[in-house]
């Protein structure tokens, strides 16, 4: 399969966007644990287990985002030297990493609204 070097460079604007909402959903995790902390309040460990969770998983997320950034970029290279053959296999590579970063970021999801649950039945 030929794949042109403007090919990797459609997914420059979306990695990106994509590396963004994740560090967004970082940062309002980790203001969430300081909240917890600061707060001096007894926290529940099933709300503990989860913020360690996602935590965790959203930093395999950047991981995996980050490296099919860099692989895209290295795809272009290669297509720009002339390595047709092996360019396309790294965006290969890279396309699988993007999917991988996807599916956790919807298991990501789905624990955060485990732990909406674990609130909404604390408040009642």
């Amino acid at each position: 399969m030929h794949i042109s070097l403007t090919t990797p460079a459609l997914l420059f604007p979306a990695i990106s966007l994509l590396l963004l909402a994740y560090t967004n959903r970082f940062f309002s995790l980790a203001a969430l644990i300081r909240n917890l902390s600061s707060a001096h309040q007894p926290v529940n460990k099933e709300q503990i287990k989860n913020l360690k969770q996602r935590i965790s998983i959203i930093r395999r997320m950047q991981e995996a985002g980050v490296l099919s950034f860099a692989l895209c970029v290295l795809t272009m290279f290669l297509l720009y030297i002339g390595f047709n053959k092996t360019g396309s296999m790294i965006f290969g590579a890279s396309l699988l990493l993007l999917l991988y970063s996807l599916i956790l970021s919807v298991i990501e999801i789905r624990i955060s609204v485990d732990a909406l649950n674990i609130h909404l039945k604390e408040l009642s």
